[in-house]
């Protein structure tokens, strides 16, 4: 499962990196709705697989 988690937060990084490259409404403070939802995701995966691994450094 770890693993798992970790290929979702990279395909969710990459989404959120390509929306944002091309995308001419999103800016680093003000985002679309797609735009919101991708780095929504990303930070939601992030902060999970993160917390797994200081778990597991416990």
């Amino acid at each position: 499962m770890p693993e798992d988690l970790y290929d979702r937060y990279q395909v969710a990084s990459t989404a959120h990196r390509q929306h944002h490259a091309t995308c001419t409404a999103c800016t680093d403070t003000c985002r679309c709705p797609q735009g919101q939802r991708l780095y929504e995701s990303f930070t939601r995966l992030q902060d999970a697989y993160l917390n797994r691994q200081r778990s597991k450094r416990r």
